[in-house]
């Protein structure tokens, strides 16, 4: 096996046993021994279970990211954007269980901090801008839109979260859900929202 080669192996053994056991119970002596190496193999590709981690979760990051990105960054109506987003993260859920459980174990959306919560941020951030030119063209108040992004963005991603465990109903109906709750919801939207009181 060459190095690159054998680089691989270690990232996808240590992918699949971060997946099942988070970062702190996962040992390099399991990851060696699953890839059939000595430790020191390990540590001479990434010093560490910990450089391990941070290469298995930057990929994660990346490949999700890009998903994402990919759903916010076609010009189209704002009803199929929420819809293709939201198919997006389940696709990638059902495709790669083990890196999701990796970004929400160690990560959760609740967290303020993490590679998880900062791919949201940015996400939010692109979704905020294309909501404050949708409010402008409808008389709302731009100025509340990193609210509502932070709202549809965490509105996914907790489902996603919960998805990754139901699965059920399929990724379609959840989308679609998803999509009757954040598009009916921005369409209804008042210009000047109050509480309802008593």
């Amino acid at each position: 096996m060459t190095g690159r080669e054998r680089r691989e192996q270690l990232v996808a053994v240590a992918r699949s046993v971060f997946a099942e056991r988070g970062f702190e119970p996962a040992s390099v002596e399991e990851i060696a021994a699953r890839a059939e190496v000595s430790k020191p193999v390990v540590y001479e590709h990434f010093g560490g279970k910990e450089g391990l981690y941070a290469v298995v979760v930057d990929r994660e990051v990346q490949e999700l990211s890009n998903r994402l990105t990919a759903a916010l960054n076609v010009k189209d109506h704002p009803k199929r954007i929420v819809e293709r987003t939201a198919l997006a993260l389940l696709d990638y859920i059902e495709q790669n269980e083990d890196g999701f459980r990796i970004l929400v174990r160690d990560s959760p959306v609740a967290q303020a901090t993490g590679p998880f919560s900062s791919m949201l941020g940015d996400m939010a951030r692109t979704v905020e801008a294309l909501l404050a030119v949708e409010f402008e063209d409808h008389d709302l108040d731009p100025g509340t839109a990193p609210l509502y992004a932070q709202m549809l963005v965490g509105m996914i991603a907790f489902t996603g979260q919960w998805w990754l465990e139901a699965r059920h109903p399929d990724k379609a109906m959840v989308a679609a859900h998803l999509t009757n709750l954040g598009w009916n919801g921005l369409r209804g939207m008042e210009r000047t929202p109050r509480l309802a009181r008593g």
